[in-house]
């Protein structure tokens, strides 16, 4: 199978539609990733999701939706949930909660709860508004790799394992959706940071939003994106800021460029250390360094502290360099 790559029109906006509808896999670009997007209460359609990019079953998928209405008939919504929504979507914000029984267990790798979110990006918005069906989507790349951020990220990693690919452009957040468990109003926690701080949370709520911990690879999870090792490059990745000449065999990534000119083997984010580009080409920096044939990449940390979207970062870069159990 070689995937078919389509343009944004308004004719292959409906021929997806209707593939999505008769449960084909279709990769789409949303805001923060591209995602790998299936009819969500097709549970044949979703178990095609889990085999496509080698995902072990215990990792649940997040359920994309059009609006507040639709996400209303797949989850039992409190009112703080729903106060979230209304300020935060269309937009990278997910929210964790009892599911009903329509939406198929292997959505939720067989929990209580389920992921839910609706996306800010045009063409995911009109993909879901055609189908009209809600769509599980998680990152359109081999399980614990980079996720991709353009269609061409897509069609290097699962071009010869999914039928459809939409190519929209290079996605403008670059970072996965905030996840935010609400089952308990009152004690609302982040599962995953993303651009949707805890600080915003925070002052929306009325009071600090903690973070949850990471997960072992075999626990069961709550939403994707808690485990200890994720969003990694083939070749090992070391948070650690480059002194000095850089050894053999090891490549460089900058916040921003270094005060050295003509660094070889050095690659920055951002040209003035800015967040939001920082996190726009995170992922794609990475992927020219893996890329690279080097035996390490070094990137410069952020601080554990740093608030705001600094957060989100730094998480993706901790469970990057994490080192795979057992080694």
């Amino acid at each position: 199978m070689q995937v078919h790559v389509h343009s944004p029109s308004l004719t292959s906006l409906r021929r997806l539609a209707k593939a999505l509808q008769r449960g084909a896999l279709v990769a789409i670009p949303t805001e923060t990733v591209y995602g790998l997007a299936a009819h969500a209460l097709d549970a044949k359609a979703c178990r095609a999701i889990f085999r496509a990019k080698r995902r072990p079953a215990n990792d649940p998928l997040i359920v994309h939706v059009l609006d507040l209405a639709q996400a209303e008939q797949l989850a039992e919504f409190n009112d703080t949930a729903r106060r979230l929504a209304r300020r935060f979507w269309p937009g990278p914000l997910t929210l964790v909660l009892p599911k009903k029984n329509l939406v198929p267990g292997v959505v939720t790798s067989g929990g209580p709860t389920v992921a839910i979110r609706a996306p800010s990006h045009p063409l995911a918005r009109r993909l879901l508004r055609l189908a009209k069906i809600p769509l599980a989507a998680p990152s359109a790349n081999l399980f614990g790799y980079i996720s991709p951020t353009t269609a061409e990220h897509v069609r290097e990693g699962l071009g010869r394992r999914i039928p459809h690919l939409l190519d929209g452009g290079a996605c403008p957040v670059g970072v996965e959706s905030t996840v935010l468990d609400v089952t308990n109003p009152g004690k609302a926690r982040i599962l995953r940071p993303g651009a949707v701080t805890a600080d915003q949370l925070g002052r929306f709520l009325g009071r600090k939003v903690p973070t949850a911990r990471s997960r072992h690879p075999q626990a069961q999870q709550l939403a994707p994106g808690m485990l200890e090792r994720h969003y990694s490059p083939r070749t090992p990745l070391v948070l650690r800021r480059p002194a000095g000449k850089l050894p053999t065999g090891v490549a460089a990534v900058f916040l921003r460029p270094p005060g050295k000119k003509n660094l070889p083997h050095a690659f920055w984010l951002s040209r003035r250390g800015a967040l939001k580009e920082v996190a726009r080409n995170l992922y794609e920096v990475l992927r020219r360094a893996d890329a690279g044939g080097y035996r390490q990449i070094w990137v410069e940390p952020l601080p554990a502290e740093g608030g705001g979207l600094a957060a989100a970062i730094h998480d993706r870069l901790k469970r990057a360099a994490a080192r795979k159990r057992g080694r």
